[in-house]
Parts: structure tokens; sequence; C-alpha cells
């Protein structure tokens, strides 16, 4: 059971309204009582910011936003201590335009030795004028910028996001540099970011037109900015270093919805793991859920790897919203909870899944994400996912921070979600998460990899796992009958035989 920490929005130590590796340190409390065994944290490296830490500008130190390294190596003790292990994300595809490489770059000629660690070409078109290829960037525009000299460089986000090229030998050897720094200081693991886009087809050639050009790698004949068959060789020396140390792990954001083609970076001597976004993606409906779960247990099948399950995270809209937002999105969001966690497999829960926490409108002057300029304030980005985390009290910053400013606004309203207000409600969704994961840690009835489908009335889901769980999910419009057996947990209060609507049930029978 792992548990995402988008650093900026889960605790403020320093008080300057964005969160930070101590304020981490002050949650671990939280995170024990929850029962999750693992954090994984989003990039704290030094960074320009230009997209919230994931441009890196020294893989290998900490931002002094969210601290130093003194600061980090305390927080992985004082979480090992606690028994939770520690992930940290990794950054590969691209370094920040503030990265030393890519100032020597700017720095030298055309055809020099420091561009050749990224992808420097000349234009087309008269004077070189247009982008040497018609590739998209992922967060709007061209995938392209033009430096003085005449030359383009590729980025597949945001121009100061400059992609590295795989290569070349000394991008590998800095990469693996990188993993052994922090192997050395005793991280447990990485989640890899946009781990299927590191290698890119001879020649950089034009790509069919997809109507998405986001991180789908398979939604159209020819995307050819991700899911190269030589990124695989990359995976495997990341694994091989992974190798040289005890009880470490890497997961892939691999957005991949090939089954075939996403088993293959599951490989014995690639990722153990690889996010399901199948389940983020579904709609809320049995028919989209089932095949969400048939194909992600499918994917796994062949591999050494168990399933991995999703439901949000820091660039996808929260659940609740996804769901319909308010009482509704709430509701389907406690019974989707019910269902990841009783899926065989490892599941990953986004801070403030917990609290049953919604996206949030914000007003545009408030906007960061680069998506919203790179698209020409026309897609309004990540941000409302992002919001800091409400800890206690009625009014922002719900003790997020001592700074009433947070780096996003928290709207006024939270009180009722708070940790603290929930923690006492046995009711709450705080308390259905803990209630959860106890179950799903103790009970012998969780056993098992398999998924047996057993009949359910329209509109709904259910399945058996080995060890005698029983899963029910009522995504039809009227209350369903209860199965038989004993009801170990319930989304919504079981009354009168029926299971109500927009509900999930456990029960061992």
């Amino acid at each position: 059971m792992f548990y995402q920490v988008y650093i900026r929005s889960f605790a403020d130590a320093s008080g300057d309204g964005v969160g930070d590796l101590a304020g981490i340190r002050t949650r671990l409390p939280h995170l024990v009582d929850l029962g999750i065994d693992a954090l994984w944290i989003t990039p704290f490296y030094p960074s320009p910011m230009a997209d919230h830490g994931y441009d890196v500008a020294d893989p290998r130190g900490v931002e002094p936003t969210f601290g130093d390294l003194p600061g980090f190596d305390a927080l992985l003790a004082d979480a090992h201590a606690a028994g939770l292990k520690v992930t940290v994300d990794l950054v590969p595809n691209h370094s920040s335009s503030a990265h030393v490489w890519f100032a020597e770059a700017l720095a030298s000629a055309p055809g020099s030795p420091a561009r050749a660690r990224y992808f420097f070409r000349d234009g087309r078109g008269v004077d070189g004028s247009e982008p040497p290829n018609n590739w998209p960037s992922v967060f709007g525009g061209p995938a392209w910028t033009r430096v003085p000299d005449g030359q383009w460089y590729l980025h597949l986000f945001a121009p100061e996001q400059p992609d590295l090229d795989f290569g070349h030998p000394e991008v590998v050897a800095d990469l693996e540099e990188t993993l052994h720094f922090w192997l050395r200081r005793g991280v447990d693991g990485f989640r890899i970011d946009v781990a299927h886009g590191m290698a890119k087809p001879d020649g950089l050639p034009d790509m069919v037109p997809a109507e998405d050009t986001g991180l789908f790698a398979d939604d159209g004949p020819g995307d050819l900015r991700f899911d190269q068959d030589g990124v695989h060789a990359l995976h495997r020396r990341v694994r091989a270093v992974l190798d040289q140390y005890d009880d470490r792990m890497a997961v892939g954001e691999v957005w991949v919805f090939d089954d075939e083609r996403l088993a293959a970076y599951l490989r014995p001597d690639e990722l153990h793991l690889a996010f399901n976004f199948r389940l983020l993606t579904a709609d809320w409906d049995a028919a989209s859920l089932r095949s969400a779960v048939e194909h992600s247990l499918a994917t796994v099948e062949p591999t050494p790897a168990p399933a991995c399950w999703v439901l949000s995270n820091h660039d996808r809209p929260r659940h609740v919203t996804r769901y319909g937002g308010g009482e509704l999105g709430t509701r389907r969001a406690r019974a989707a909870a019910l269902l990841q966690l009783a899926l065989p497999g490892v599941a990953y829960v986004y801070n403030g899944d917990e609290l049953g926490m919604p996206d949030v409108d914000l007003p545009d002057e408030v906007l960061q994400d680069p998506i919203w300029e790179r698209s020409g304030r026309t897609e309004r980005g990540r941000d409302g996912c992002r919001v800091p985390v409400p800890w206690a009290g009625d009014a922002p910053a719900y003790d997020f921070s001592a700074a009433s400013d947070t780096w996003l606004p928290m709207p006024a309203g939270w009180g009722p979600l708070t940790a603290q207000a929930q923690a006492g409600d046995p009711a709450s969704m705080l308390s259905l998460y803990r209630t959860a994961l106890a179950l799903r840690r103790t009970s012998p009835v969780f056993a098992g990899a398999d998924v047996q489908w057993l009949p359910a009335p329209e509109g709904c889901l259910a399945f058996r796992r080995s060890g005698g769980l029983v899963c029910l999910v009522n995504l039809s419009g009227a209350p369903v009958p209860l199965p038989e057996g004993e009801v170990l947990l319930s989304s919504e209060p079981v009354t009168d035989g029926a299971v109500p609507v927009d509900a999930a049930v456990w029960l061992h029978g």
C-alpha cells in the first residue's frame, strides 16, 4: 500500500505556504495510523519550478524550498523507524533548462559534444525557420524551441524541460549515478516519470497527427514520442543498478494501454511495477470498470509483477470530482476505494484521497500549471487536483501551514474535510480507509492473486478472491440484494438486506 505525497501540498513546516520535507516528518503518524506501507514523494530536487519540480536542475540535491539533504536523511530515518518505506521520483526523460549541461549546450556551437546530450537539430523550411518535425508538446504547442543560433531543441513537455538523448553514454551514466546516490542514502525505490518516453526513434520522423497529444502512447497509428522499443534497454540498465541492493524497487509511469506492450515493461529484468491507468480513466459504470480490471490483470498475468491500482494522482482530476462531485462524487469515491482495495496487487493512494478531497475550481489569476499558458489559456491544467491537504481547523490554511497564503489557495468550508474532523467520525472517508486498510493488511480473506467474477445484478460488479473475500459494487440505479455471507465492511450502511446505489460491500462468504 503506497501513499503519494505531492510535496508542495502535503504539509508545510517552514511557514512559507509550500509543503516541505520537514512537513512530511510531522505527518508520519497520520500515515502510520492510516495503515500504509510506503511513501512515494514527488520531486524535491533543485529546480526553477517551471513544472513544479519535474524540471530538475540537479537530480542529486534538494531544493532549498523543500529543505536540504540532512533533512531528507532525517525524514528517511524517521519513516524507516516507523516501519514505512520511502520511494522518490526519478525524472530521467528531461532535465531543467537550468541544468549545467543545458547551459553548456546553449553556450556551445551546433554540432558540439555539449549539444549531443540533448536533441538539437536544424530546422526545416526557409532558413530553418520551421521545427524539425511535427511533434506536439504534451503541454500544448510544438515540441521544439528555437535558440538564437537557429537550431531547435526537443522538449516533449515545457521548453524549460529539454529532452535528454539516452543514446549518449554520458546521459546513461549520469542516470545510473543518480540511482546509486539515492540508493546509498537508503531510499527503497523509485517512481520513474514518463518511463515510456526515454527512447526516441532514429531520425525523429514526423508522426501521424493524433487526437490526444498527451501521454498516451497508443492512441493512434503512430505516436512516435512514446513507447519506442529502445526504451526497454534503458529499463534493464536501471534494474541492473537496483539489483545491486537488497529489497529495492521501481514503478513506472507508463501510459501504454495495449496489454502486451505494457507487459513488456514488466519482464523479469525491467520494472517491478507499472501503474494501472485503466482504473483511473474508467467511467463510473460496471462495464468500464470490469474492463479496466480484466485488462490490468491480463497485462500482469504473464509477468512476475502484481497489478498496480490507482484512482487519482497529481496529473488527473480527483476521482471525487470525476465521479460527479459533491455528495454523489463522494459516495462513489467511497465505493471505488473498496473496489480498489479489494483487488489483488499493489494500491496507490494520492494524498487527500483518504479525506475525500475534490478538485478545486481555482480563479484564473492563481493558476500555475504550465499547461494553462502553453495552451493559450484554453486548458486549465492540473492545479485543481493539487490544492494543499487540510489537516485541522475551520479556516484556510487548515493547519497545512502557519501561513494563510498557501501556494495554491485553499477554499473556505473545508472544516468538515480535515483529518482532525474525520478522525473521530466512524462514518467518515478517513475512517473507511483506515478500516479497509487494516482488514486488507490482516485478514486472510484477501489471500490469492486471482479474481473470480460472480453473477451479479445488471449494473453491478461482483468478484471473489481465493481467500474468501467477496466484493460487490452497485453501480445500478436501485438497491440490489445483499449476497450471502458475513459483512466485513461497506461504503454505505447496508440495511434490510440490500446494497444501496453507488455503494460497495466486502463480505466473507
